[in-house]
């Protein structure tokens, strides 16, 4: 089965190959003669109620300063793609949730992975509060007499922005520190929306887990290592990748999650764990492939494809008798 699948990510010239998740499922992409374009989500254009962008052919190699090579810039109508993985990162902004919409004019006819749709409606810090039993106690709320009532009941906590990605703006605050009205009067002038207050889990001091789920099933996880000092584990942050196995707790977690995932057709998802605790689900742009490949000898995006392939093929319709 080759597919035309479509790439919507960031600059592919300033990706790390080391690292980044998106040149790995590339890279299977290329190995199982599919045919490569990638996109910017600028290159998006809505015309006359067909979607296209401004693409090109895409080629990928694991060569350090020579990972890619791309083609003349074409206009690509999106309705003719199989595929299009919607991979860029965060911040999930105003921009990112236009991309969303406008995606939804192929999707399902072209395949969008993951559903743009459910994208936008799994914001990492909103969506999981729907798994309520599995998270640790959490506050969402612009008023400062809330956050403060909080302190005083769990008086260790962690104050973070609702929409921040990859570690920013993560502040631990111990019993006594002085900084929350500042803190709070900062976040107030540098956002709109509002703060995530959540009981400080000390768990963190070993790290936290980032765990993959393909499909809706766990394919594999990496021990996030937060750097001497550090109250974030984010590998943006400075963590380290420690090789880990999942606990019992881990795949309860994972077996309540899944059922939604798959119906929602969100195919790659990474999650957060603490302890015992489900702190994200991370549905725009998961990472983590590399590290649990490297760890654990495996390769997770092989898992992907046939996950995506395999919806592919479900979503055609039956050939005529």
């Amino acid at each position: 089965m080759s597919l035309a699948v479509a790439i919507q990510m960031d600059p592919i010239e300033s990706i790390n190959i080391d690292t980044d998740s998106t040149f790995m499922m590339a890279l299977e992409a290329q190995r199982r003669g599919h045919a490569l374009w990638h996109y910017l989500p600028r290159d998006l254009a809505l015309r006359h109620n067909r979607l296209f962008a401004r693409a090109r052919r895409l080629e990928v190699r694991r060569e350090r300063g020579n990972h890619f090579t791309l083609g003349p810039a074409e206009e690509l109508e999106l309705a003719g793609m199989d595929v299009v993985l919607m991979r860029q990162d965060p911040p999930f902004d105003m921009a990112y949730i236009t991309a969303t919409h406008l995606l939804e004019h192929i999707h399902p006819k072209t395949l969008v992975v993951n559903d743009p749709a459910a994208v936008r409606n799994a914001p990492e810090k909103l969506f999981v509060t729907h798994f309520a039993d599995l998270m640790p106690p959490t506050l969402i709320t612009s008023s400062k007499e809330e956050v403060l009532a909080f302190r005083r009941e769990y008086r260790d906590i962690i104050v973070k922005p609702l929409f921040g990605n990859g570690g920013a703006g993560v502040f631990h605050l111990k019993p006594g520190d002085e900084n929350l009205g500042a803190l709070l009067e900062t976040f107030t002038q540098l956002y709109r929306e509002p703060v995530i207050v959540q009981k400080y889990l000390p768990e963190i001091r070993q790290g936290d887990k980032r765990i993959i789920l393909v499909d809706g099933e766990p394919a594999g996880a990496v021990s996030r290592i937060p750097a001497e000092g550090e109250a974030r584990a984010n590998f943006h942050a400075g963590g380290s990748a420690g090789r880990t196995a999942l606990t019992a707790r881990e795949r309860d977690i994972c077996a309540a999650i899944g059922p939604t995932l798959r119906r929602q057709g969100l195919v790659f998802v990474g999650i957060d764990v603490i302890g015992d605790w489900l702190t994200e689900i991370n549905v725009t742009s998961p990472t983590g492939i590399q590290e649990i490949n490297r760890l654990d000898g495996i390769a997770i995006e092989r898992g992907l494809w046939d996950a995506i392939e395999r919806r592919f093929h479900d979503s055609r319709p039956a050939p005529a008798a």
